[in-house]
Formats: structure tokens, sequence, C-alpha cells
């Protein structure tokens, strides 16, 4: 390809380029195409150059300082047009990021209940003092945030739930990532008809119509473990045995060519006669939970 040499001379610096047809090409595509807003102007400034334009102009075109100018050039001059793409930040790094790998221990085995909390706890293992507000970008820096703290059922076994999730619960999801079975999780929901107050800036109290608490809109749900596919059955009475008939039903009309499991937990209505004889019918396996383990569905 033609070559087309190009002399700088920049705060007494002498720079010879060699632009190829291709070259030029490159840059006259990527000062208007490239993705970035901080690699337009360096193509543009290259390829200004390249047709013969003083640094003068360059500068007052792109609108960049001459200093800025010669950083661009000395760039090209390394690495050609991969070079300019390179976008580089300062970033500057948090003293405590030495210390992430110990705090995150800490704070691991010992969650904070507020940020004035972890911010004294950083002061005694660090020595280093930030506000409430460089607490709370570190603790999120590192992948915690504030969060309701569940519970679980007292009456739990560790000990079984261990050994289901082994040997039924993951090998169950594991056929499911591979695409051999649909794996649902199925439970219930019951929304209660009625206003949720909250607070107001007002004079007196305020008072609002509604229900008495008694109705609710009843949801039986199915999720699908890897697509997220929501299956449901709803009404306004009570979900019993007949609803979860309802929701196999709808689940075997889905007509999935691979095996079906419904892990469900131990309510008495989804473990009778009448659900386990039509999931039979249906080839639809039901894998209950051990009792008192919400936390697994």
């Amino acid at each position: 390809m033609e070559n087309r040499a190009v002399h700088l001379a920049l705060l007494g610096t002498l720079i010879t380029f060699n632009f190829t047809v291709d070259d030029i090409e490159q840059l006259h595509y990527e000062r208007f195409h490239h993705p970035h807003p901080r690699v337009q102007p360096k193509m543009a400034a290259l390829y200004l150059k390249s047709q013969g334009d003083s640094h003068q102009e360059i500068g007052r075109l792109v609108r960049v300082s001459k200093p800025t100018l010669v950083r661009y050039f000395r760039d090209y001059e390394v690495g050609g047009i991969d070079k300019l793409k390179e976008i580089t930040f300062y970033r500057p790094q948090s003293e405590l990021k030495q210390h992430q790998e110990s705090l995150e221990t800490y704070f691991r085995a010992h969650p904070p209940q507020t940020l004035a909390q972890a911010a004294a706890k950083i002061e005694e293992l660090t020595g280093i003092v930030r506000s409430r507000e460089q607490v709370r970008q570190f603790l999120k820096s590192i992948g915690m945030q504030c969060r309701r703290v569940g519970v679980l059922p007292a009456k739990a076994d560790p000990e079984a739930q261990a050994e289901f999730l082994k040997a039924e619960l993951e090998p169950h999801l594991e056929e499911a990532k591979a695409g051999q079975r649909a794996v649902f999780f199925v439970d219930a929901a019951h929304f209660v008809l009625g206003a949720y107050l909250g607070f107001l800036w007002c004079f007196e109290r305020l008072f609002v119509k509604t229900g008495a608490g008694r109705q609710r809109f009843n949801v039986l749900g199915a999720i699908n473990a890897v697509t997220h596919e929501l299956i449901t059955v709803t009404n306004e009475t009570y979900i019993n045995a007949e609803s979860v008939c309802a929701l196999l039903n709808k689940i075997a009309a889905l007509g999935l060519s691979i095996p079906i499991t419904l892990i469900l937990d131990n309510a008495r209505y989804q473990k009778c006669a009448l659900v386990m004889d039509l999931a039979e019918s249906l080839n639809i396996e039901l894998l209950y939970l051990p009792p008192y383990s919400p936390n697994l569905n």
C-alpha cells in the first residue's frame, strides 16, 4: 500500500509517521464510529495529521491541548491504532483495599447492624477512619448489602436438609441445567385485599377506607428452576388439593418431552391421595422437602 510520510515537530521533538492508505481509512472511520467517546478525538487528531494539518489547527478542531495532542501522537508512535483504542482512567485505590480480605472474613462472621458499627470496627481493625458514606461504598464494593434478616424454623433438621440437598435436590437441578429434566418449585402465596398503611406528614392522623383483611387473593405457583417460567392457579377462596391438581394439569399441558419434577413442601393438601394419584397418571414426580425447610424452596 502507498505510504504517506508526515513529519511532526512538537515541543522540540521530531516525530515521523508513515500512514498507509489502510491506516488513513481506518482512522477516518473510527473517528466517527468508535463506540467510546474518548477514543474518537484520538482518531480524529491522527486522521487530520495524516492529511497534513498543523498541530495548532488539529488542537483547535479536536479541542485538545498541545500536551494532550503530543500524548496521542506518542501513543500512535508506540502502538499504532490499537494503542489509540486503549482507555486509561485514573482510579485511586482506597486504603481499605489492602485490608479487604481480612475485613471480608470478619464481616462474614460478624455482620454489622449499622454503618456506624461497621465504621467503628474498621477503625479498630485497621486504624483507618472513614465516614459512614465511605464505609457504605466499601461494603457494597465487596458485595455486601443491607438486607432484611430471615428466619428459619427452630425445628429444622440441618442434617436432613444437607442429605436432601446432596441426594435429591442437587442431582435433579443438574439434570435440569443439562436439559434432561424440568424442575418446578411449587408454593402458595396469599395476598390480603386491604390497605397497608404508611406514614404521612400531616396535621392530624388520617384514616383511609379498606377491607377487613379477611378477603384474600390466593396464588399457587410453580416456577421453572432454569427458565423461570411461572405457571399459576389463582382463586379468592382457598388453596387445596383441587388447586394442586389444576396446577398439575397446567404443567402437563405444556407438552414437555422430558421428565418433570415438582418440589413441594409438606402441606397436607399437597400429599393427599388425590394429588399423588393424578401426578402418577401424568408421569410427574412429586419431591417433598424435609419438614420445616422453607429455605430450600
